[in-house]
């Protein structure tokens, strides 16, 4: 889970951030980027793709990853700008925002995937990468449940939607309820599944 980061660290990279998304996928809510620079000999056994771990593992390693990042930066982009500027382009603004959050400004970016970010720095793109680079990993985990956390934030200014169950994936209960209640500010307006529920 280390050889990217080790293969940046030999080409004289020295401050190596990992940087990942959660939320492309929901009908509802905000896309949630994270950026870690993790130190070159840090243990986080069973740390993973946060998609892999259970809620109580991601809540069990947010502390442990804060408290032993170099640095991170979490950024949080909203569904108004996900209908402006389409999901990919606000993924892609959330992970530079969280990049540029970092309290010192890495020089190698490790990004989860195919796109690079709009910034002046060495990046590479990795596939799958949150399975396979520590530091994307713990990216991942911050981001993934700082989403969650808002997501059940909004839970409660919109019970009806279940958002605390599904944080507004488009689970069967999610369209359901969609349907039934119509959507409420924080869906996605040119999202299928939501668009059409609008009132016109």
């Amino acid at each position: 889970m280390f050889r990217y980061e080790t293969e940046a660290g030999e080409m004289g990279y020295r401050r190596i951030a990992g940087v990942d998304e959660a939320g492309r996928g929901p009908l509802a809510g905000p896309v949630v980027a994270a950026a870690v620079i993790l130190p070159v000999q840090v243990s986080l056994s069973g740390l993973t793709d946060s998609k892999k771990l259970s809620p109580s593992a991601r809540e069990k390693f947010f502390p442990m990853i804060r408290s032993v990042a170099l640095g991170y930066g979490v950024a949080v982009v909203s569904e108004e700008v996900i209908d402006e500027i389409n999901i990919l382009q606000a993924s892609l603004l959330a992970m530079k925002l969280a990049v540029e959050k970092l309290r010192e400004a890495p020089d190698c970016l490790l990004l989860d995937g195919i796109h690079s970010i709009k910034l002046p720095v060495y990046q590479k793109t990795i596939i799958e990468g949150d399975s396979r680079s520590l530091s994307i990993a713990a990216a991942s985990v911050l981001a993934k449940v700082t989403r969650d956390r808002l997501m059940a934030d909004y839970h409660v200014a919109f019970p009806q939607y279940g958002f605390d169950q599904h944080k507004g994936y488009g689970t069967q209960l999610h369209r359901d309820r969609i349907r039934q209640f119509g959507p409420c500010p924080i869906h996605r307006k040119t999202f299928k599944g939501v668009r059409e529920f609008l009132a016109v």
